[in-house]
Order: structure tokens, then C-alpha cells, then sequence
């Protein structure tokens, strides 16, 4: 099974990502903030990971930044209620991340994990 890492300081997003990965058939671990991603992450083995770039204790960037230090090309979906999201192409390393602007549609978040797994040479599914 896919597994997924999703890191949001928002209950109700996170549930929300979590019930449309849940029914596409993924196994999702949730995380409240950037610390408990990144420990989720050094824990347990992930296929991607979906981070809220605003998070309350530290910046969704530091956590991607961070995924991608120790293991380059991860998969990783970003996602924002800021209107520009333009600036992902600036941040060493994350060239590559797929943004998501919030609010967004299941179909829509489940095309962004796709081209974030495209985008790392995989695919997750034909089914995505």
C-alpha cells in the first residue's frame, strides 16, 4: 500500500486529506505540526508526503527542506491558502515540489500527488 505523509496545523484539512487518501487507497500518517513530520518521517517509510507551507511552529519550506536533505526527490505535494505560490521555484531543492492551492478539490489533490510522484521518476497508480 502507498504510504503518505501528511503534514498540516489545520485539523480539518488534514482529516479532510486524510478521508480522500483513505478511499484512493492509501495509508496516511497525520502530523499537527513540522516537528511531528519530520519525526513521523525519520520513523517510518513514505512514498510521499502532502506539507502545508504555513505551518503555527515552523515554516512548511524548513520541513520540505528537511524531507529532501535526507532523501533528495522525494515526492512532495505543497499546499497553501496564499494565492502565490510562486516562490517554491526559488527554494534550494524544491524546484520540483507541486503546489496546491487551498481550497482545492479531492481530484485535485490526487492529480498533485501523482505529478509529485511523476516528477520523482514513479508512478503511484493508474488509479491517481
Amino acid at each position: 500500500m502507498r504510504r503518505v505523509l501528511v503534514v498540516d496545523d489545520q485539523k480539518e484539512v488534514r482529516a479532510m486529506v486524510a478521508i480522500v487518501l483513505r478511499v484512493n487507497r492509501f495509508d496516511v500518517v497525520e502530523a499537527e505540526s513540522g516537528a511531528a513530520g519530520l519525526k513521523a518521517f525519520s520513523e517510518g517509510a513514505f512514498d510521499a508526503a502532502i506539507v502545508d507551507i504555513f505551518l503555527a511552529d515552523t515554516s512548511g519550506v524548513d520541513v520540505m527542506a528537511a524531507i529532501r536533505e535526507r532523501v533528495p526527490g522525494f515526492p512532495i505535494v505543497a499546499v497553501s491558502g496564499m494565492t502565490a505560490l510562486d516562490f517554491m521555484g526559488e527554494a534550494p531543492g524544491l524546484a520540483d515540489v507541486v503546489c496546491l492551492q487551498k481550497p482545492f478539490r479531492p481530484n485535485d489533490l490526487l492529480q498533485a500527488l501523482h505529478k509529485a510522484q511523476a516528477a520523482a521518476g514513479g508512478e503511484l497508480s493508474a488509479a491517481v
